[in-house]
């Protein structure tokens, strides 16, 4: 996380809101060195992370019992430093970036299957009006068949760090002519996310 206060995004719900919105985290830990998966998962009601991984992926037989971090970043983007108005600025990047923290353990085959179901349900319903999938769509024992291919897991957060970088320690003339900027590159919603900083 960047190290400047100004920064800093300490609000564990909306932190908690956002993983949850974006759905899908890199996961690190360290097992034979680096390692690292691109994991789709569900924020469950009791703040932890569901998430699974193909069997076949070098990290799936580290992760019970790991200590691990989800990575979650939106918003990410270049900022000339031609576009704050003032002299002597420097190229930077501004970005939505949280971290959570924790224990990893492997789900049994029915919280596998509720994850898959929970992740299915909620970004089925951000397409609305299009009927909802649901693996009742599917072929009988086809559902049963893929699940052989994945392995289920929950990240138990034990820290949450997170960090809007949006032009904070900016002046307001700087970051007014920034959004300005933005707004006319088209990038209508990273303008939004630097005045609303």
């Amino acid at each position: 996380m960047h190290p400047n206060a100004a920064f800093r995004w300490d609000d564990a719900a909306a932190l908690r809101a956002f993983v949850a919105a974006r759905g899908f985290a890199t996961l690190c830990l360290a097992a034979e060195g680096p390692m690292v998966a691109h994991v789709p998962l569900v924020v469950t009601e009791a703040g932890t992370l569901r998430f699974h991984v193909a069997k076949g992926n070098r990290i799936a037989r580290h992760l019970d019992g790991a200590t691990a971090v989800a990575s979650v970043t939106d918003a990410d983007f270049y900022v000339s430093p031609d576009w704050y108005g003032s002299e002597d600025q420097v190229p930077t990047w501004n970005y939505l970036a949280v971290e959570a923290e924790g224990r990893v353990r492997a789900l049994d085959e029915a919280g596998l299957v509720a994850q898959v179901d929970a992740l299915g349900a909620a970004f089925e319903a951000r397409l609305a009006p299009k009927p909802a999938w649901t693996r009742a769509k599917m072929t009988p024992g086809r559902f049963e068949a893929m699940l052989g291919a994945i392995r289920g897991f929950e990240l138990v957060p034990t820290a949450w760090r997170g960090t809007r970088k949006m032009g904070q320690n900016k002046r307001p003339a700087e970051r007014a002519a920034l959004a300005g900027a933005l707004d006319a590159r088209g990038m209508a919603r990273e303008a939004g996310l630097v005045r609303g900083a």
